[in-house]
């Protein structure tokens, strides 16, 4: 049984995950942190890490990257793995990652979608095997109107995973308004849609001499993130101090 702390816990994915927790018995919660105590949680709560005294194997970070300084501190005291799922680290933060990774387990992963990293695993392999002979790769994302950034953090990762099976050889172009130009066989197209109440949805196209293929995933719920985060915190638990990712879950 994994014994987790929530970080966030009282925010939308802390909810999210204290119901999957719950419906898994491989896992439970015994702690949360989070400076707005929710009592519906049914678990003691903690206005910051410092405070927080039960024991536990693992800790889940859905909070905001203004907790993530005291967060790393207190798992490098306790020596406690973290799943650190919080976005918008500054460079001195992914820094002091690095730094606390020497001391305790730390998985960090652009996406905890399950789907989404097992997609990254296949686009190393397409893009290796077709953009050699003459495939051009385009990445197509569209999410709901309330996004702020574009492209999306997962399409640059689904990107890189594609450059990096290729040495890094090509280069991103996000815009062609602009460009009166054929086509740079060296490049992978990334175009962004924000309409709605679209939660996620990534299509790659890899498009030859006539022929298509076309790898997409598609998120319904933001639920999909929580398993993934879940099922790293088992995975995590135990491992010793270093960095992993969710590619690591793949190579069990």
């Amino acid at each position: 049984m994994t014994k987790i702390i929530i970080s966030g816990c009282s925010g939308h994915m802390g909810h999210v995950l204290t119901q999957l927790i719950e419906a898994d018995p491989d896992a439970t919660v015994v702690a949360g942190i989070d400076p707005v105590a929710d009592p519906a949680c049914g678990y003691p709560v903690f206005a910051s890490a410092a405070e927080c005294s039960v024991p536990a194997d693992v800790i889940i970070d859905f909070s905001n990257f203004r907790a993530v300084d005291a967060l790393l501190d207190y798992a490098v005291e306790k020596k406690l793995p973290l799943v650190l799922c919080t976005t918008g680290l500054s460079d001195e933060q992914l820094k002091k990652v690095d730094e606390a990774s020497r001391q305790t387990a730390i998985l960090r992963s652009a996406n905890m979608s399950l789907g989404i990293n097992l997609l990254m695993k296949l686009l190393k392999e397409a893009a290796a095997r077709l953009a050699p002979v003459g495939y051009d790769m385009e990445i197509v994302e569209k999410h709901h109107n309330r996004k702020l950034d574009a492209p999306s953090g997962t399409a640059i990762a689904l990107g890189e995973s594609m450059n990096e099976a290729l040495d890094n050889e090509y280069h991103f172009v996000f815009d062609r308004s602009q460009r009166h130009e054929k086509r740079d066989p060296k490049e992978i197209g990334i175009s962004s849609v924000r309409g709605g109440s679209i939660v996620g949805e990534h299509e790659v196209i890899f498009a030859g001499q006539d022929e298509v293929i076309t790898f997409s995933h598609s998120a319904y719920s933001r639920s999909i993130f929580g398993k993934g985060a879940v099922e790293a915190a088992k995975f995590l638990a135990g491992k010793p101090a270093g960095k992993y990712d969710m590619s690591d879950l793949f190579s069990m």
